[in-house]
């Protein structure tokens, strides 16, 4: 089971993140806020939280929330966690064996990005199914 968390700020833009380089798979590639691979034991739900706060050092919490977007894969299923957060980035703090920088990004800079080959390459459509969506179902704001 595999977490991603896609944060949100207040005016549309999506917190991305830059991958450090000695990551074995997509190394300094941008990608989605936050992701990583859920613990024996947890719910994804926990993962997720833990993820945010070993790779930003921001405490989220997720309580009552389910996935957003459950993606299937070969080997198991991907759940997106969607948030709207106005974070200040200077404040986070990063794992840098996880994380190499984070900025605020619209869709576009990141579709930019994905032609570039500079960010994992999630389906377009799927990136901009994140967008849109991102404050359709009320998703946490605080």
């Amino acid at each position: 089971m595999v977490v991603h968390v896609c944060v949100f700020g207040k005016d549309g833009r999506l917190l991305i993140q830059q991958r450090a380089e000695k990551k074995r798979i997509w190394p300094g590639c941008w990608d989605v806020s936050v992701g990583g691979g859920v613990d024996a034991g947890e719910t994804s739900r926990q993962g997720a939280e833990r993820e945010v706060r070993e790779e930003l050092g921001y405490a989220l919490d997720l309580t009552g929330r389910r996935a957003s977007v459950t993606v299937q894969f070969p080997g198991g299923f991907d759940d997106f966690f969607l948030v709207v957060r106005d974070l200040d980035i200077s404040a986070l703090t990063l794992q840098k064996e996880e994380v190499r920088q984070v900025r605020w990004a619209t869709l576009e800079e990141v579709l930019t990005l994905v032609d570039a080959g500079s960010f994992i390459r999630y389906p377009k459509s799927f990136l901009r199914y994140l967008f849109e969506t991102r404050d359709t179902f009320g998703f946490p704001t605080k």
